[in-house]
């Protein structure tokens, strides 16, 4: 028996509705949560259309803000120093407003963007990840669990994805220009093996 499935879902929506939410979120005419119900809606709508298309395998995890490799950083807990702390002038350590600062740079804190750079030879771009030499990691974002949990609810099972960990090292950047970012595998690892169970636990 032949089954389908698809790796993910062009997250903008067909009237571009995640580029006007975002541009609203941004300009301050919009707060978080008219954000994040915009984003939620686009989700299902999108897992709906894959149900209803006959595809097996939906995938959840697949939609970003912003960017899979940030969400990918963020819950590897790899945010940069220069956007923890006070110092950053973030008004939500951890939360969105560091999220899009990583991406965008902050104006009120000082702290200027992450590196931005195409997807191995495609034309998407995509927020290259920052690793100290004695780079932590630990599970922060959970976005991935939090998604098959929203599709379920919805009535809609779904296979999670992950940009997995040698993808994730080799789109890095150390912060000392003579390390390896795959040098940090072990210390990634078990955060994608908590990550991995507490999938496998829902």
């Amino acid at each position: 028996m032949v089954r389908t499935a698809i790796l993910g879902y062009p997250r903008m929506g067909p009237a571009r509705e995640l580029k006007k939410a975002l541009e609203s979120f941004w300009s301050g005419k919009s707060d978080q949560d008219a954000l994040l119900a915009e984003a939620a809606k686009i989700r299902a709508r999108h897992w709906l259309l894959q149900k209803e298309a006959g595809i097996d395998f939906i995938p959840s995890g697949d939609f970003s803000l912003y960017d899979h490799v940030l969400d990918t950083a963020t819950m590897l807990g790899a945010v940069p120093a220069r956007f923890r702390g006070a110092a950053a002038g973030l008004v939500e350590p951890g939360g969105l407003e560091t999220y899009f600062a990583m991406a965008r740079g902050s104006q009120r804190g000082g702290v200027a963007a992450m590196e931005m750079t195409k997807w191995f030879d495609t034309n998407y771009h995509y927020i290259v990840p920052e690793l100290a030499p004695d780079q932590g990691f630990r599970l922060g974002g959970r976005q991935a669990l939090d998604h098959f949990a929203e599709a379920r609810a919805a009535g809609i099972e779904t296979r999670p994805v992950l940009v997995g960990p040698i993808t994730f090292l080799s789109l890095a950047k150390g912060t000392d220009s003579t390390a390896d970012p795959l040098s940090h595998l072990e210390g990634v690892l078990p955060v994608y093996e908590e990550m991995l169970r507490q999938l496998v636990d829902r």
